[in-house]
């Protein structure tokens, strides 16, 4: 095996361990954090690497040391890919001092900044895998869409032995779209969804589709009609989607049962409330609401009590 160290640097302030709390529950195999070190498989252009991260910093002074761990060399434009991924993953430029302010006069939010400080929401790698999850994760509980999740990339991901152990990348759409809709069925998927992710899938193959284009758009509300021109993607997959992925922070899944749920726990003493309900409260956080939302779910998924 071959190890290649990188050192990377955040925009402060920068908590890496509250902000990779949220994956100490993954699967170790897929991607996941133990207290000290997150970790998850990469593609760099064709080439997969397993990406150990850990501070060698703090929260005002962050700094963080990358190993890269792949069958051969990583050449020098592979290395900048994983360095590329690896601050986009964590939302290492995202700085939150003007969240921070915006939230000053909300008695809530800022509390939770202050509890919270650093915490930065990470994104997935690909837009595509973002769709793919929020497909998946429609209606139904989200410890059940993260089983059927780590058993499509289990099944059909690219892999890489390090220590005898086997690490999954998340699979590829060259490889979704050539499954049979009952390997995905197999997988727990409805036959509605596994649809849905085959032919999405299909239609970035033929170039029909191309994600990547959407971060070019600057109005985050065009973005989402274009998503939502896939099958199989309504309003609230599209917002996930954006704030998982791009990420956009002017949007917020208010149809989302959990987090009207939590939005409800911390301004609403625990009456519940619609997804119109959910949308007026988080006007307050304006052009912030998605990140604002984070910070509630991350609240109380830590127990935070204000």
């Amino acid at each position: 095996m071959f190890r290649t160290n990188l050192i990377l640097e955040a925009i402060p302030p920068f908590d890496f361990h509250l902000s990779a709390h949220i994956f100490r529950e993954g699967d170790p195999q897929i991607r996941c954090y133990n207290g000290e070190i997150f970790w998850q498989v990469l593609n760099l252009d064709g080439q997969l690497a397993l990406i150990r991260v850990e501070s060698i910093g703090n929260v005002e002074i962050p700094k963080l040391k990358v190993e890269l761990i792949s069958n051969k060399k990583l050449s020098d434009r592979r290395q900048k890919k994983a360095r590329e991924l690896v601050a986009s993953n964590l939302n290492l430029q995202l700085n939150l001092i003007p969240f921070y302010l915006y939230v000053a006069d909300d008695k809530v939010m800022n509390s939770l900044s202050k509890l919270l400080r650093g915490l930065k929401s990470p994104t997935t790698p690909t837009i595509f895998e973002s769709l793919v999850d929020s497909i998946i994760e429609q209606q139904i509980s989200l410890k059940a869409a993260h089983s059927i999740e780590n058993r499509v990339i289990r099944n059909f991901g690219d892999y890489i032995y390090f220590e005898e152990e086997t690490y999954y990348a998340y699979p590829s759409p060259d490889t979704l779209a050539g499954l049979d809709l009952q390997e995905l069925r197999e997988c727990g998927l409805s036959f509605r969804k596994s649809e849905y992710v085959r032919d999405l899938s299909q239609s970035i193959l033929d170039n029909d589709l191309d994600l990547d284009r959407l971060k070019e758009i600057h109005e985050t509300h065009k973005i989402i009609d274009e998503l939502c021109k896939i099958r199989g993607v309504g309003v609230w997959t599209a917002e996930l989607t954006v704030i998982r992925s791009i990420p956009r922070f002017d949007a917020m899944p208010a149809d989302d049962i959990g987090l009207r749920r939590t939005i409800s726990h911390f301004y609403r003493q625990d009456q519940r409330i619609s997804a119109n309900d959910a949308r007026e409260i988080g006007n307050y956080w304006g052009k912030w609401k998605g990140l604002a939302g984070y910070y509630l779910v991350v609240a109380e998924l830590t127990n935070i009590k204000i």
